[in-house]
């Protein structure tokens, strides 16, 4: 008898740790979805010196001999670098001086990562 009573026990604390297991797995997922939705919504902008939208346009201008990244309006500065004017290629010096224009923050990225020492 009390066998049976053991048995019955295993199989309840078995059945009772598998609702838990299965119920923290679904919470969990639906907070991560949440949490991805919720990041989707503010996904819009990124905040450095300035704040800046994905469908901003960025130009790189000298600044004191240095290159620096501006927003779509040319005046406000997005980002210093520290790349020197004097370093970089005569054309690409022109391009700069005229206000070379960059579709995205991932080009302005990975212009930055080209040149930076």
């Amino acid at each position: 008898m009390k066998k049976k009573y053991s048995v019955r026990f295993l199989i309840a604390t078995f059945v009772c740790l598998s609702a838990l297991t299965i119920a923290y797995q679904m919470s969990y997922r639906h907070a991560k979805m949440e949490l991805k939705q919720e990041v989707k919504k503010e996904d819009t902008s990124v905040a450095t010196e300035g704040e800046a939208f994905r469908s901003d346009i960025y130009y790189l201008q000298e600044l004191n001999g240095f290159i620096a990244v501006y927003q779509s309006d040319k005046k406000t500065v997005f980002e210093y670098t520290n790349i020197r004017m004097e370093e970089l290629p005569k054309e690409l010096v022109k391009e700069i001086r005229e206000g070379k224009k960059l579709p995205s923050l991932e080009a302005v990225y990975g212009f930055l990562e080209n040149y930076s020492s």
